[in-house]
């Protein structure tokens, strides 16, 4: 199997797909070389650059997908008016700016920097796959440790957590108590029912 074929193998089964696969996946699937299957992921993503193709190969972390052209969003939206995805509410970024940050974190790390109970944050967080228990502490009750996954980084279209921009200097201020707390409190009262159901 030459690259060129196997570039289009793996435009067949990401297109099908939809979803982000494994680099790893496909080699094991289709029996070849991690390294093989990554030449041709490059030969595909370059493909796609040198035509300005609608898609793209979005890569991150340990996966790929395909997407549409940023460039080309308004276009789309403007034929199709796709249902955009839900906002993040305020208390749920903050919480997920620290975890980003500063991971691996643990329940008590967040709460120190946002100066509120952070429960209902993270376990949202963890249902929307953004982030993820990645171990336990070594000290006193072995708090579960947090982390960004690669949901994250797709839902932020960046590769890596290198390319988080830097924090800004108010961000490592210590937040007002009395505004982080209404914050979360008002973000608990009006999805109460739902959280209920979900977590």
């Amino acid at each position: 199997m030459n690259i060129e074929e196997l570039s289009g193998i793996i435009e067949a089964i990401l297109f099908v797909s939809g979803d982000p696969v494994s680099i790893g996946e496909i080699a094991l699937n289709l029996e070849l070389a991690e390294l093989d299957v990554q030449h041709a992921v490059e030969q595909l993503q370059n493909k796609y650059e040198e035509q300005l193709s609608g898609v793209r190969l979005h890569r991150f972390g340990k996966h790929i997908q395909l997407k549409t052209r940023e460039s080309y969003a308004p276009y789309v939206e403007k034929m199709l008016q796709p249902i955009q995805r839900q906002s993040l509410s305020n208390a749920a970024l903050e919480t997920l700016a620290v975890v980003a940050y500063r991971q691996p974190v643990t329940r008590l790390d967040v709460e120190m920097v946002r100066g509120v109970k952070c429960d209902y944050s993270l376990q949202s967080l963890v249902n929307k796959n953004l982030i993820e228990v990645c171990g336990r502490k070594d000290t006193l009750g072995r708090p579960f440790l947090y982390r960004t996954t690669d949901e994250f980084l797709s839902h932020f279209g960046i590769s890596s957590i290198d390319e988080l921009p830097e924090p800004d200097e108010k961000a490592n201020e210590e937040p007002k108590e009395e505004s982080c707390y209404d914050s979360e409190f008002d973000e608990i009262n009006t999805t109460e029912n739902e959280t209920e159901h979900e977590l």
